[in-house]
C-alpha cells in the first residue's frame, strides 16, 4: 500500500467515534495507525487511545509522542465536556483485531469475535483464526453446534468488536514479534518514518 494507512473495518460510534475522528488523522500524520478510542469513568474519566506502528509494534516513546500531538487537537475541539485522563497505549497482546490485515496476521492464534449482524442466528463467536478469504475470514470453533461443520465464514464488515484471546502459544509469537521488530529497528539506520518495514 505504499505509504497508505489501511483503513479500519471496526470503527467506533458516539463520543468514541467524535474523539476517533479527532485523533485519527493526527496519529496518521505522525506514521502511526489508530487501533481504538474508549471513553470510560475509569478514575473519573480516562480518554484511552490503543495505536501502533504500521509493524504492529509500540514503544514508551511513541506513546508519549502521540499523547503529546494529539492534546492540542482534543483541547481545540474540546469533545469531551470534563475534565479527563489521557492515557496512549499499545493494543496489547490479547489485542483488538479492527484491519482486515489483522484478521490474516493473527491467524493460527484464538480470537473472540461479536458480530454487529447475526450469522445463522448468532452473533458471539470463539476460535481459532484460520484465515482471510476475499470480504471474508475464516474461524475454527472451539463450540461448533452440533452436526454442523467446525469452521464458519464470516463476513469482516460485520464486526463489532473482535480480540485475540491471551494463550501461551501468542505470547510467544508477539515476543518473537517484538524481538524481530527490535532488530530490525537497530538495523534502520536511515531515519525512515515510524514501522516501514513490514514483518513476515
Amino acid at each position: 500500500m505504499d505509504g497508505e494507512i489501511e483503513p479500519r473495518i471496526v470503527t467506533e460510534t458516539g463520543l468514541d467515534g467524535r474523539v476517533a475522528a479527532i485523533v485519527e488523522p493526527v496519529i496518521e500524520d505522525l506514521g502511526y495507525r489508530l487501533v481504538r478510542v474508549r471513553v470510560s469513568s475509569q478514575n473519573g474519566c480516562t480518554l484511552q487511545i490503543m495505536a501502533e506502528r504500521p509493524n504492529g509494534t509500540m514503544t514508551v516513546d511513541d506513546c508519549e509522542t502521540i499523547s503529546r500531538m494529539v492534546s492540542p487537537a482534543l483541547d481545540v475541539d474540546d469533545p469531551i465536556d470534563k475534565a479527563y485522563y489521557l492515557e496512549v497505549s499499545s493494543p496489547g497482546i490479547d489485542r483488538p483485531l479492527v484491519r482486515r490485515t489483522d484478521f490474516a496476521r493473527w491467524a493460527g492464534h484464538v480470537a473472540k469475535v461479536e458480530l454487529r449482524i447475526a450469522h445463522e442466528g448468532r452473533k458471539r463467536f470463539r476460535g481459532i483464526l484460520v484465515g482471510v478469504e476475499g470480504d471474508h475470514f475464516v474461524l475454527r470453533l472451539e463450540d461448533p453446534p452440533k452436526d454442523a461443520p467446525d469452521t464458519v465464514k464470516l463476513a469482516l464488515d460485520d464486526v463489532g468488536e473482535a480480540r485475540l484471546i491471551l494463550t501461551d502459544d501468542l505470547i510467544k509469537e508477539a515476543l518473537r514479534r517484538d524481538k524481530k521488530a527490535a532488530q530490525v529497528a537497530a538495523d534502520d539506520a536511515d531515519g525512515e518514518e515510524p514501522g516501514r518495514d513490514a514483518l513476515n
